[in-house]
């Protein structure tokens, strides 16, 4: 059987690094965990609708026999292993790099556009 204040003190580490990781806002384990989709891979989310599901049963206490402990530890650590993994610098880096790459691209395409225009209508 699980110590419900372990259950609960490591969930909150996990929400914590969700939050702090990948950015995931919500209420509770279950709304970050949707909120994450494939930001984490599937077995990992499999593992989290398994906390999930674990939290649920804990908190009833004859379906708290039920819960599997070393499952619980292992989805716990497989999770914050993944967690731990994740740079939230380079992620937002990244993200910027890839938005103005975005934005570049659409300006040439417009220069483009401009030039053709320009061309078509004897400017040039």
């Amino acid at each position: 059987m699980i110590d419900r204040k372990h259950f609960d003190a490591r969930r909150e580490a996990l929400e914590t690094q969700l939050h702090e990781k990948l950015g995931l806002r919500g209420k509770t384990l279950a709304a970050r965990l949707r909120r994450a989709g494939r930001m984490l891979p599937k077995r990992l989310r499999a593992e989290g609708q398994y906390l999930v599901e674990a939290e649920r049963k804990l908190a009833h206490p004859r379906l708290a026999t039920q819960v599997d402990a070393a499952r619980v530890e292992k989805a716990f650590g497989a999770l914050e292993e993944h967690l731990k993994s994740i740079d939230a610098a380079d992620r937002r880096r990244s993200r910027l790099i890839h938005w103005l790459a975005g934005l570049v691209f659409n300006l040439l395409i417009l220069g483009a556009l401009v030039l053709i225009v320009l061309r078509w209508q004897g400017v040039i």
